[in-house]
């Protein structure tokens, strides 16, 4: 009797960042300023990169497509909270939860991938420059950008499918600002612990390979740098490959805080401060990451700046 009155909690409270009321306004402005940004420079990026027939290489198609998966990821997110700091009712329907999941999950996942074949392509073009062009063709990138997008698929529709086990009477109440799966399994009243498991192996396998293609390809990359013993090419390649690993220093980060460390050492508080950061900071970041050191996209915005003075 108890699991079937579960089953029909059809609605869960989510907490939000502060209870405080001095708060919400300068948090409100100061992510909805985060947000704008986030929109703004990801799809002027895109733009960019569509416009300029130059720009129509497997570097700049994966730059693409990374900010069009850092626009989704936020959008997925930061609406919702923006509205939440003032809205009277924090609930939110289970079915709305597991949709904003499932979108989140695939655009969190696409991106792990997307880096992953970034560096490939960066092994690629300072190891192996005279080949680079048959290697890495448009038709290839094109695969890995689509097989990127279905790897993050399949993984939201594993997670997504084992969550519809769970069931919701012990609390309603998520603490967190958006429907992700730590969180609601800490409220379920079944049994999480095969829920648990398939994060820590799916989540932690997809972290650890595309981590390793990184480390691997830059390792090369480096070996590869000092060999030449020239200056002017050790430049040119930290400058390629720098803003890309500070990058995914910066992504990588939280989202293995978060996914595969113990179970018994999960705090909210912390939990939402790391989501805060993959979510809402690195999609605002990494436009300027990307587009402030690469010379190629600067002259081609001043290109389009001239043309529509």
């Amino acid at each position: 009797m108890e699991k079937e009155n579960a089953t029909l909690l059809m609605e869960l409270i989510l907490t939000g960042l502060t209870h405080e009321p001095r708060w919400k306004i300068p948090l409100f402005l100061m992510f909805l300023v985060f947000y704008l940004l986030t929109i703004v420079g990801n799809l002027g990026l895109i733009a960019l990169i569509w416009n300029d027939p130059q720009l129509h290489i497997p570097m700049y198609l994966f730059l693409g497509s990374l900010a069009f998966v850092d626009a989704w990821l936020s959008s997925t997110v930061t609406p919702k909270m923006l509205v939440s700091f003032f809205a009277k009712s924090k609930t939110i329907s289970l079915s709305e939860c597991m949709i904003q999941f499932f979108s989140f999950a695939i655009s969190a996942t696409t991106e792990c991938f997307l880096l992953a074949t970034m560096a490939y392509d960066r092994y690629v073009a300072i190891c192996k420059p005279l080949t680079y062009p048959v290697i890495m063709s448009n038709t290839l990138c094109i695969r890995l950008i689509l097989l990127s997008f279905l790897g993050g698929l399949l993984h939201a529709i594993i997670h997504s499918s084992f969550l519809f086990r769970l069931t919701f009477c012990n609390s309603i109440i998520v603490h967190h600002f958006y429907c992700d799966i730590i969180p609601l399994f800490k409220i379920s009243c079944t049994d999480p612990s095969i829920n648990y498991l398939m994060v820590f192996i799916f989540s932690g396998s997809i972290q650890v390979f595309t981590i390793l293609t990184v480390l691997v390809s830059y390792t090369l990359v480096l070996f590869t740098i000092l060999r030449k013993k020239s200056l002017q090419g050790i430049k040119k390649a930290f400058s390629t490959c720098g803003a890309h690993l500070f990058s995914v220093s910066l992504y990588y980060g939280p989202l293995l805080f978060m996914y595969v460390r113990p179970r018994s050492a999960q705090a909210d508080d912390q939990d939402m401060m790391d989501s805060l950061f993959y979510t809402v900071i690195i999609p605002v970041l990494n436009p300027m990451i990307y587009s402030l050191r690469n010379k190629k996209v600067i002259d081609s915005m001043r290109k389009m700046l001239k043309r529509h003075a």
